[in-house]
């Protein structure tokens, strides 16, 4: 054994002082519509009673006490009244007016931090020309929650520059959601086999998918669906589980694109399925790159209907479009999981969380099943005696994987610990540091979820770990670690237990 002088110190990450709150003014438009037609029809008709100049006074308020707070307000209440038109008698004769302020009717304001901000991850991301020399581009992702605790996933972004000190971009004042495409489009073999695995007929689905082209769209699955709705003879029960379930898979994987010009700090994934009616949830973002060198940035999250949890996959080239998709197999579950950065041994790596107790490891041949699963490791030190988990992707050294994990201990306290995986053999860890890098401070123990440190996933730049955390579950800051000095302890560590 090494003389106890020799021993490097076991690493504690330092906080800078940097803390991300929530804004509650930060809000986006949802429809807001009654969920009767005669409710609907009743609002409609009270404004068309009203004269014009009612009708322009009263549109006028609107667009004066509301403009400042939304791009394209206009748009947005056309679009509204779009959703409600088919109640509107002899709509044509509508003015311009009229119309908007119908569609304001049936639009509501919602704070998306009204309550939380936090379980934030960090990736690097191509920097920009106007970027100084020497500085690395990140882009970060959170939690937010607002009214009837819906979580929704925001952005950040910002730059460390040469001497690592960390500056995030101005941040907008607008928030926008995407738009949905229209017509999604789908890979048939996939769809195929999701079909399957959901336990859809092996006849039926042949049946259903048989006339599609490899790539279909939404409108062509549709199509064929009313086609063949009373086409062969098969059995009438089977026939519409498996058009239920071939739509409510259509439904759950879905595409959604933002406008260029709207700012990194604009963009909001709210909810859009029928799995994600009740949130989307601790998306661990990973920049991940392909064997071709492509680089795609992949995230997964838990998708919650307000009854069930599923775990769920989005993918992105530049932060417009995402492309979200549900995740297959018997231990796409629970949650937790985190995608490796790339490949290992020619197979999809992910860490999870199975039982809520100890980590797990999944290899794949395909990034969207997953059905196979070993336990990695259960909970060792007093700090995760509750449970252990991860804190986000792995993330690639020359010594081996490194990996954040979140420990809860006493009091419900969750603390942040470090460890290393085996480069060609992630399912074997090969270094622990006993104690945990990052325990919640007094500055931790009120909030949403008092005494919580918590990270979705970190990233190295030169020789310094940057470890974005939530606070209590309810803001976030972000904690830097020398990797020189982590990775010294890390193999002292492998060294004195013989790996």
């Amino acid at each position: 054994m090494a003389e106890t002088g020799s021993i490097p110190p076991i690493p504690q990450a330092r906080r800078k002082p940097i803390v991300l709150n929530a804004n509650i003014s930060r809000v986006i438009t949802r429809p807001y519509i009654p969920p009767t037609e005669e409710r609907i029809r009743n609002i409609i008709n009270r404004v068309l009673n009203l004269d014009a100049d009612q009708t322009n006074k009263l549109l006028e308020t609107v667009l004066h006490d509301f403009s400042h707070r939304h791009r394209y307000l206009r748009e947005t209440l056309e679009r509204n009244f779009s959703r409600v038109v088919c109640h509107v008698p002899d709509s044509s004769k509508l003015t311009q007016q009229q119309q908007l302020l119908i569609g304001s009717y049936f639009t509501a304001e919602y704070s998306v931090e009204a309550a939380a901000l936090f379980n934030p991850s960090m990736v690097q991301v191509t920097s920009q020309e106007t970027d100084p020399e020497g500085s690395c581009r990140f882009i970060m992702s959170f939690r937010a929650i607002g009214e009837g605790h819906i979580s929704s996933i925001e952005f950040r972004s910002g730059i460390i520059d040469k001497n690592n000190d960390l500056y995030f971009d101005p941040q907008s004042n607008y928030v926008r959601t995407p738009r949905i495409h229209t017509d999604s489009s789908y890979n048939r073999e996939l769809f195929d086999l999701k079909l399957r695995d959901m336990g859809a007929s092996n006849k039926v689905v042949k049946w259903l998918l048989s006339d599609l082209a490899d790539n279909f769209t939404f409108t062509a699955l549709r199509e064929k669906i009313d086609e063949h709705h009373n086409g062969i003879k098969i059995r009438a029960s089977a026939k519409l589980e498996a058009i239920d379930k071939a739509m409510w898979l259509a439904r759950s994987n879905y595409e959604i694109l933002f406008q260029p010009d709207h700012q990194i700090s604009e963009r909001v994934l709210f909810p859009r399925s029928e799995p994600e009616s009740g949130g989307i949830e601790d998306a661990r973002f990973v920049r991940f790159e392909e064997d071709d060198g492509t680089i795609i940035y992949y995230a997964t999250y838990t998708a919650f209907s307000g009854e069930t949890i599923l775990p769920q996959l989005m993918e992105t080239t530049d932060f417009l479009s995402f492309k979200i998709s549900t995740l297959n197999g018997k231990q796409a579950r629970g949650k937790g999981m985190a995608l490796f950065p790339r490949k290992v041994g020619g197979k999809y790596v992910m860490l999870s969380r199975q039982d809520g107790e100890n980590n797990a490891i999944m290899f794949s041949d395909n990034v969207h099943f997953w059905k196979q699963v070993q336990i990695m490791q259960k909970p060792m030190f007093p700090y995760e005696f509750y449970q252990i988990g991860n804190g986000g992707s792995p993330i690639e050294t020359a010594e081996g994987w490194l990996v954040i994990t979140h420990g809860v201990g006493p009091m419900r306290t969750y603390s942040l610990g470090i460890e290393l995986l085996d480069l060609d053999d992630p399912a074997r860890v090969i270094s622990r540091i006993n104690e945990p890098i990052l325990v919640p401070n007094e500055h931790d123990r009120d909030g949403y979820v008092p005494n919580v440190v918590y990270s979705c996933g970190a990233m190295i730049f030169q020789d310094e770990l940057f470890i974005p955390y939530a606070s209590a579950d309810e803001r976030c800051g972000i904690a830097a670690l020398s990797l020189s000095g982590l990775m010294a302890r890390l193999r002292y560590n492998k060294k004195a237990n013989g790996k």
